[in-house]
């Protein structure tokens, strides 16, 4: 099974750029088009939220028409920088795409609390954001779903997308943000073995940590990179850069393989060795 990955789009209204500096819009449709253009083609995307800039209704559309633009199915959770509820027409529209898959939502969530049945890999989405804060928020509703879902699994593989990384990453974004129930979250994932990747966004640096038995990936963002400042003495920043985007890759074996893929303007190659 191979999964795109794609986080902290950071979609700004039509002309204007996130930041003043960056046209994350355009980024956005670079890697779209990176992806239709990938061979073998990934058998879905998962976008680990801040989809808009500001949590505003235009925003949200246009990301959707971006986003609409894929030629394979793509799922969708929010982060601190989005409304829930402006983007549910846009989880609306995804689950659309299905393609048969089964969805199952857990009663009484934002709507964004899912499980994606029928593919190699169980997929649970979460919906980490947390109103009026930036840091990440779980509820022991999301932990007991979480866990009743992952014994109907049994032993097969399975693999949680949110917003907000749950372990601390060295930067000021992780560490001081925060998570709050985090806790109710590694209570759960420790428990389970097949668990075999935590995909999430928030710090705008692709990074892979080890967390409860499993890795967590964090993605990167378009364009909107991370000034990585491991001493955390400086105010957080951000650099101009291309954007990009993670290939998981679930082999035969049973491994998963991450790929970080940069979109660069112009590429050079490939030359044979």
């Amino acid at each position: 099974m191979l999964i795109a990955h794609l986080s902290d789009l950071h979609i700004a209204a039509a002309g204007r750029k996130a930041y003043g500096k960056v046209a994350t819009d355009a980024l956005l449709g670079r890697c779209v088009n990176h992806i239709n253009n990938l061979r073998p083609q990934p058998d879905l995307v998962l976008v680990t939220g801040d989809i808009t800039f500001s949590g505003q209704a235009e925003e949200a559309a246009l990301a959707g028409q971006i986003l609409a633009d894929l030629r394979i199915p793509w799922y969708l959770v929010p982060g601190n920088h989005d409304d829930p509820e402006i983007l549910r027409p846009l989880q609306q529209g995804s689950l659309r795409n299905k393609r048969g898959r089964a969805v199952v939502i857990r009663e009484g969530s934002s709507g964004f609390d899912y499980f994606l049945a029928g593919h190699p890999v169980h997929l649970f989405g979460m919906d980490s954001s947390c109103r009026d804060s930036p840091g990440g928020m779980i509820t022991s509703d999301q932990a007991r779903w979480l866990h009743s879902h992952l014994v109907e699994t049994g032993n097969k593989p399975a693999l949680i997308f949110l917003h907000h990384p749950p372990v601390r990453c060295g930067v000021l974004e992780t560490d001081e943000d925060g998570f709050e129930g985090v806790d109710l979250l590694a209570g759960v994932v420790e428990r389970f073995s097949n668990i075999i990747r935590v995909l999430c966004g928030h710090i705008h640096l692709a990074s892979h940590v080890n967390w409860q038995g499993t890795v967590v990936s964090a993605a990167p963002s378009m364009g909107l990179g991370l000034f990585l400042d491991l001493t955390m003495q400086l105010p957080s920043a951000f650099v101009v850069e291309d954007p990009g985007y993670f290939l998981h890759y679930h082999t035969p074996d049973g491994n998963m393989v991450s790929h970080l893929v940069h979109v660069g303007a112009e590429t050079d190659g490939p030359h044979l060795f």
